[in-house]
């Protein structure tokens, strides 16, 4: 990742005076603490609120900013004649606010309707995945964790956008190929296996549809890959194989009346087996303020499978045209059997989320 750092920087430094360059930002102050939880004895787990899977934002029974605080700055430079170069440099608390680049990539418009990008970029899975650092962005505290909750969140690769109409209905598309090799997958290495593991997910094919029209926005999404993992330097197997297929579907539907909204998302993981998420919340403006609530599932296939869930409730205030407070209260449970994530746990949240 070093030398595609220092590609992007030399690109951007090397076109400065003949592009324009335009940099943003944003930024999370996030702190909490769990009220009270189960753990998991048997693995040694204290009582934590996981709020965020994929880089592992735990949160105990002391106070902590640690977990989900971080701070963003994305680069771009416009080259001209529809070419553009983007970086985005994320720093986290939960990675001791070590800045790597997140995303790098190239894209040219074809013409109005038509784009084409490629390097590295956010997998684009769920309703709220290109911007799901951007906490100003969304009502809650975070992304629901029960549904956004796989290992890898970004790939290298190639995608095609599209953006037109059909008649009185918006229409945005995306379809895209690539993979991704994390060395050390966080979530698998710092967590669940708490031992070195490699992640890969190779030959990925998805494709995203989003319609609006009015009040109401709908987005398909579909994508199927081929996973292999390391732990320890030794291949997983999964009957008997060292590889497994995985396929992936996803339904977002929100509905915006003006001061009253409704959200949801629903995801299905086919590795062979069927894992089920779904997320639906609903909130109402109150001039600066929207108090919302929040339900969201996670269910595997088989008894002893991986089950747990979530009921939030919280408050948002724009106190500021670039910056909002938020507090949230989220109670788990935590209905697995042999696989256990983090307990039921009951936990309060709060902070601020700035752009800029």
């Amino acid at each position: 990742m070093k030398l595609k750092s220092t590609l992007l920087l030399a690109a951007l430094t090397s076109t400065a005076l003949h592009a324009e360059v335009n940099i943003s930002g944003f930024a999370s102050i996030n702190g909490g603490k769990v009220l009270s939880g189960t753990g998991v004895p048997q693995f040694g787990l204290e009582p934590t609120f996981l709020a965020d899977y994929p880089i592992v934002s735990a949160y105990k029974e002391d106070f902590s900013f640690s977990p989900e605080s971080l701070i963003g700055l994305q680069v771009s430079g416009d080259l001209g004649d529809g070419l553009s170069v983007t970086g985005q440099i994320v720093a986290r608390g939960a990675n001791d606010y070590d800045a790597e680049f997140e995303w790098a990539y190239v894209s040219y418009d074809i013409n109005d309707n038509w784009t084409i990008q490629a390097g590295k970029k956010r997998l684009p899975l769920f309703y709220y995945s290109d911007f799901y650092d951007v906490g100003y962005a969304y009502v809650w505290m975070r992304a629901p964790a029960d549904n956004y909750t796989w290992q890898i969140f970004n790939y290298e690769g190639i995608n095609v956008l599209y953006n037109g109409s059909i008649g009185d209905w918006g229409i945005s598309a995306n379809v895209y190929t690539g993979r991704e090799d994390d060395g050390e997958n966080k979530l698998l290495s710092d967590f669940f296996f708490q031992t070195p593991t490699r992640e890969i997910w190779e030959d990925i094919l998805g494709g995203v549809v989003q319609l609006s029209y009015d009040w109401l926005e709908l987005r398909f999404t579909h994508m199927q890959y081929t996973n292999k993992r390391f732990r320890n330097g030794e291949a997983s197997m999964w009957d008997g194989k060292d590889s497994r297929d995985g396929k992936f579907y996803g339904l977002a539907a929100n509905a915006d009346f003006g001061n009253f909204f409704i959200l949801s998302e629903f995801n299905r993981l086919d590795l062979g087996g069927n894992l089920d998420t779904y997320m639906i919340s609903a909130g109402y403006r109150i001039n600066d303020f929207t108090p919302y609530v929040m339900v969201s599932n996670f269910e595997g296939e088989g008894q002893d499978a991986e089950k747990h869930d979530t009921q939030a409730v919280g408050v948002r205030w724009d106190f500021h045209p670039s910056a909002a407070f938020k507090v949230q209260y989220d109670k788990v449970n935590d209905d697995s059997v042999s696989l256990a994530v983090a307990g039921d746990s009951k936990a309060l949240t709060l902070g601020i989320d700035v752009v800029f």
